[in-house]
């Protein structure tokens, strides 16, 4: 059987907070005194309903991480590290997703601590081997207008190399928030050249997958794995050339699914659907990117060959160089071949 951390790949959805190790957290509690709930430090993955009290419990517990993190030195472990495990699973691109907002009272505002962010980025692709591209992420729990000035500011950075902003997202509960409100700040984004990479099809169904393509243009869906309960719209995703930005991990802990063989994969890769596998939040999942790949192969029956097109799938939808995407494709067809 093939090593899957010797798989080529890149990881397009991982978010900041969420990519903290368990041991980091730890540290950083008790260097600023900051008592945790046990379940942020026990070896149990997070699991709720998916329901609105079970993403209450989720953010709590998401918020009492963040509120960890208070200051560069901090902000710049969390991306090293973050890089130094994506390398170790066999990631050639991490695009990690941040939303300065919740780090600026620290720093001295948002520019500070997105621009903290991009070098600790460039510093850590470095030193582990692979290219780090940023993407900059709204909430959908704060005004519109908030989204707009995030977007300028993301505007400000772009570019497809290491340690720049590479794409514009929105996060956060899919139930709140008009979507519609929200594209202008993707126009904005766009017109930038940034990818457009929102939330969409996970807590909500094939309705607000369409609601997300029809208004924010999506290039790559934040999970859209609910677009598999309507053939018509996995059918328009597809043909988009949409990729789809699929957690198995963070689907069951987050109620949608039951156990990881309920995830639809199959369903979304049948109906040639782009797809790359990411590890959301693996602080709270319990479960980092190889464990994705696992799950395809080990529980949804993937062949090694499909495995290695799920890994051509994420470096082919990744925002990195075309001379990179090469390198990782013939990556990709050497592990095959071994």
């Amino acid at each position: 059987m093939r090593d899957l951390e010797k798989l080529p790949k890149a990881h397009l959805h991982l978010h900041f907070t969420g990519s903290m190790r368990v041991s980091t957290l730890a540290d950083l509690a008790t260097r600023h005194g900051v008592r945790l709930p046990s379940q942020l430090l026990d070896d149990d993955p997070l699991h709720v309903p998916a329901d609105e009290r079970g993403w209450f419990r989720f953010q709590r517990l998401y918020d009492a991480a963040r509120a960890c993190v208070r200051g560069e030195a901090d902000m710049r472990r969390i991306v090293a590290e973050a890089a130094l495990d994506d390398a170790a699973e066999g990631s050639g691109r991490l695009e990690i997703q941040v939303d300065p907002t919740s780090y600026a009272p620290f720093v001295g505002g948002i520019t500070p601590a997105l621009e903290i962010v991009l070098d600790a980025a460039r510093e850590a692709g470095e030193a582990a081997g692979i290219e780090v591209g940023v993407i900059v992420a709204a909430s959908r729990m704060r005004h519109p207008l908030e989204a707009r000035t995030l977007a300028r500011l993301a505007a400000l950075h772009a570019g497809d190399g290491p340690g720049q902003v590479v794409g514009f997202g929105l996060s956060n509960d899919e139930r709140r928030g008009d979507t519609a409100e929200f594209a202008g700040a993707f126009a904005i984004a766009r017109r930038a050249g940034l990818a457009s990479v929102p939330h969409g099809g996970e807590l909500l169904g094939p309705a607000h997958v369409e609601a997300v393509v029809d208004n924010l243009a999506p290039d790559r869906l934040g999970h859209g794995v609910r677009s598999a309960e309507d053939p018509r719209v996995l059918d328009r995703v597809a043909a988009h050339g949409i990729a789809l930005e699929v957690c198995p991990a963070s689907n069951v802990s987050l109620g949608v699914y039951g156990s990881p063989d309920e995830v639809p994969l199959r369903t979304l890769v049948d109906a040639g659907a782009q797809v790359a596998l990411g590890a959301d939040d693996p602080l709270l999942f319990r479960s980092r990117l190889v464990a994705q790949y696992a799950i395809a192969r080990d529980v949804l029956g993937f062949s090694d060959p499909e495995v290695a097109d799920l890994a051509r799938s994420s470096i082919r939808a990744s925002r990195a160089s075309g001379s990179s995407k090469t390198a990782m494709l013939a990556g990709v067809d050497a592990w095959l071949a071994s």
